[in-house]
């Protein structure tokens, strides 16, 4: 199953694919698409920072570690997606096995800031968080609060694990952390996908691969994968690695939420399929109603931010497919409500063109939710092999079809939705991912360990 991925540990070629290198801009094309502000942060970034002669921490503990966990925004700033519900969970989790979980952090949520104290850390769900300000590129989310903090702090930790690429937060915290010899894994987050570099910022995220984000993986030890899928695009790339690692994202359903008829939802139309996720394009939503032309006998419920006004373009394309009658916008879904909508739908459906895992599929499953998805969601192999749903190509007709022939039988509906609760119970708990990341990071102190002995 895609579930035990990378059993085996695999390394990534060591030189620069074809592939990769066509992305690459020259130096004079990138100078012309950089700002002067982002021309300076570069320049600073490049620079060779001279090692900090500090030592490791002695004795790391097989019971407690010290974590410390890099990550641009986190909850409740859930207007990102996936990812800040997904560290949040991972933190706590490891936080309730016993370790001593920490969190640093922006106080960015979309155009404000969240309201939480930047001057000290807070508490939450047992996690130690300090979120930082950021008052200039607040797209890299620059903070330099949060670089005093970890020049002052890192060598107290064990391990650091960053979570994102192509933004400042994980590039300080590494070079730091290297400085320090402090082992460090990073996690892309889906965010190193061929199609993500493609349709979104093309050269600039090409060229920061080449300058920057190429030595925080090289010096890492180790990139934390979710899916088999996120493994193939990221050796795709041609780059020197280090070790990949496959732990997936975990879900845990709460035992009580209030009925669909309680809540803010009570009127949409049934019966419904279900799309919950970021109104993004690629979450496949063009396809998909497009699709829907196929598909009268359910109304499709979109729930999601949309934080780049996107939903206008697809109010568009379903009145140019003549399907927005049975299209229902219903805007942003709190983690409260979102399980009865769950419960209730169809089917989910999520029709991703790049998708490293696909959170809200476990989330239906878990809640016996049957769930159709395309194969570049990570999940899709999970889905195939046990039976949870479809796996189906993202072709209108193609999706559409199978959407309604599921649609039409509610026996295979039920079985699809009782072996995706199964699955995910078995392979998704949080409890079981925190294991295994645990294990990852004494993995990884092993080998440091040995490293650091090796060459006394």
């Amino acid at each position: 199953m895609a579930i035990d991925c990378f059993s085996a540990v695999t390394r990534a070629p060591a030189r620069l694919s074809s592939t990769f290198r066509s992305l690459i801009p020259d130096s004079r094309q990138l100078v012309r698409i950089l700002t002067h502000d982002h021309y300076t942060l570069i320049a600073e970034m490049l620079e060779i920072s001279t090692p900090i002669a500090l030592s490791l921490p002695a004795g790391h503990s097989a019971r407690k570690l010290r974590i410390l966990q890099v990550v641009p925004t986190y909850f409740p700033a859930i207007r990102y997606g996936g990812p800040i519900r997904s560290v949040h969970a991972l933190s706590k989790s490891l936080a309730a096995r016993g370790h001593d979980v920490h969190v640093f952090t922006s106080s960015v949520d979309g155009p404000n800031d969240l309201d939480f104290p930047t001057s000290a850390p807070i508490e939450l769900d047992g996690v130690k968080v300090r979120y930082f300000p950021v008052r200039f590129l607040r797209r890299l989310y620059w903070s330099p609060p949060m670089s005093v903090a970890l020049r002052e702090e890192v060598s107290g930790f064990d391990i650091l694990h960053l979570h994102s690429v192509f933004l400042w937060p994980t590039w300080a915290a590494a070079r730091i952390a290297h400085s320090l010899r402090i082992p460090y894994i990073v996690s892309p987050r889906g965010s190193l996908g061929r199609e993500v570099i493609r349709r979104k910022s093309t050269m600039i995220k090409s060229s920061w691969i080449r300058l920057i984000e190429q030595r925080t993986l090289r010096e890492s030890a180790g990139v934390h994968v979710t899916s088999d899928i996120e493994c193939t695009e990221i050796k795709a790339l041609g780059l020197r690695l280090p070790e990949l690692f496959c732990v997936p994202n975990g879900v845990d359903a709460p035992e009580k939420y209030p009925a669909l008829s309680a809540g803010p939802f009570s009127a949409i139309k049934r019966p419904y399929a279900l799309f919950l996720s970021r109104i993004n394009w690629k979450k496949g939503l063009d396809r998909l109603l497009e699709a829907w032309r196929l598909v009268p006998e359910l109304t499709l419920i979109i729930a999601g931010n949309d934080e780049e006004g996107y939903q206008e373009k697809l109010r568009a394309i379903a009145r140019q497919h003549q399907v927005q009658d049975r299209i229902c916008f219903i805007g942003p879904v709190s983690e409260e409500h979102k399980w009865a909508l769950y419960e209730n739908a169809e089917l989910l459906v999520l029709p991703s063109y790049a998708e490293n895992f696909g959170n809200v599929v476990a989330e239906a499953m878990i809640v016996g939710c049957p769930v159709v998805v395309t194969p570049e969601v990570g999940l899709s192999t999970l889905v195939r092999d046990s039976g949870a749903g479809l796996v189906v190509d993202g072709a209108p007709l193609t999706l559409g079809a199978a959407i309604r022939t599921l649609a039409q039988d509610s026996n295979r509906r039920r079985d699809m939705g009782e072996r995706g609760r199964f699955a995910a119970r078995r392979h998704l708990t949080w409890e079981s991912v925190a294991r295994r990341m645990e294990t990852l990071y004494a993995e990884v102190l092993l080998k440091a360990d040995v490293s650091s002995s090796s060459t006394v």
